[in-house]
């Protein structure tokens, strides 16, 4: 998927008796999930909530890019992959404020963000991930009791987990060319356990390359139906696509149900982005 991202990063700092439980980092989320800008000049606004926590939060831009198996990384931890060659960055054409919030428990805040004029901006799809990173509480010591259990010399951490979100912002100049095609369909068999603890369950498995034809990005919703009773869906992905760094992406979709042997299996991709409910594309299998 390529809407939102959610992180944990880990910090340390001086602590008693490490590990030192800490508090969950508040949830946080972002609304909505994805911008595009069609042109350049236009804005949009982003809302932050934390439902029942708080927290304070850095907010920047920063360029991240997608693999072939859908890995969405950093443009920093890309170096040398021609992914990263191709990307077209949205970063200093957007105008972001503020760049740093504080959200009180069931409030919210809002995030500004503006695709800058460019005249001479040439024809393409630019792109940066509006990312809102928490920012650790300020480390208070050791309390009494602590301070009193220390042994001398002993030196420990506490471990803090940073809760970091993201969403892509899109800036396209010039026509939309939005294509894509379903190649190499194949199903195949494993036993996976349904919840990691039960005992595993044979599953049907397909896995196809999602391919983007046109120039700019796909996103959309991929659904699987079989020929059997009423044709009703037995897999789906929502919120799947392929940026324009990549041609095709490897996707895989566990079934809900075991295909019959001799089952026509319809693959379809419905674009919910520049015209949302236009199937893209279809590919069909049978099964074996």
């Amino acid at each position: 998927m390529i809407g939102a991202a959610m992180a944990l990063l880990p910090s340390a700092g001086f602590a008693e008796n490490a590990p030192v439980p800490q508090a969950p980092a508040a949830s946080v989320n972002l609304t909505p999930k994805r911008i595009t800008f069609d042109r350049p000049g236009k804005s949009a606004t982003v809302s932050v909530s934390t439902g029942s926590g708080s927290g304070a939060f850095d907010v920047e831009m920063i360029d991240r890019v997608m693999l072939p198996d859908g890995q969405i990384i950093p443009l920093a931890d890309a170096a040398g992959k021609p992914e990263a060659e191709r990307l077209k960055s949205a970063k200093s054409l957007l105008v972001v404020t503020p760049r740093r919030i504080r959200v009180a428990p069931g409030a919210g805040q809002t995030i500004r963000l503006r695709a800058a004029a460019s005249p001479d901006l040439a024809p393409g799809e630019y792109r940066s991930h509006l990312t809102v990173t928490g920012i650790p509480p300020a480390d208070t010591g050791l309390t009494a009791e602590q301070a009193a259990n220390q042994k001398e010399g002993q030196l420990s951490f506490r471990i803090n987990s940073v809760l970091a979100i993201s969403i892509p912002v899109i800036l396209r100049v010039g026509p939309i060319d939005v294509r894509a095609a379903i190649e190499k369909p194949v199903l195949s068999f494993e036993n996976i356990s349904p919840n990691g603890q039960a005992a595993p369950v044979r599953t049907a498995i397909l896995k196809f390359e999602l391919v983007r034809q046109g120039a700019n990005s796909l996103f959309g919703d991929l659904e699987v139906r079989g020929s059997k009773k009423g044709g009703e869906p037995i897999g789906a992905v929502r919120g799947i696509g392929v940026y324009p760094e990549i041609d095709r992406r490897m996707v895989t979709v566990t079934l809900t149900r075991l295909p019959t042997p001799g089952e026509q299996l319809e693959i379809q991709f419905t674009d919910d982005d520049s015209k949302p409910g236009t199937v893209l594309s279809k590919a069909s299998l049978t099964a074996p």
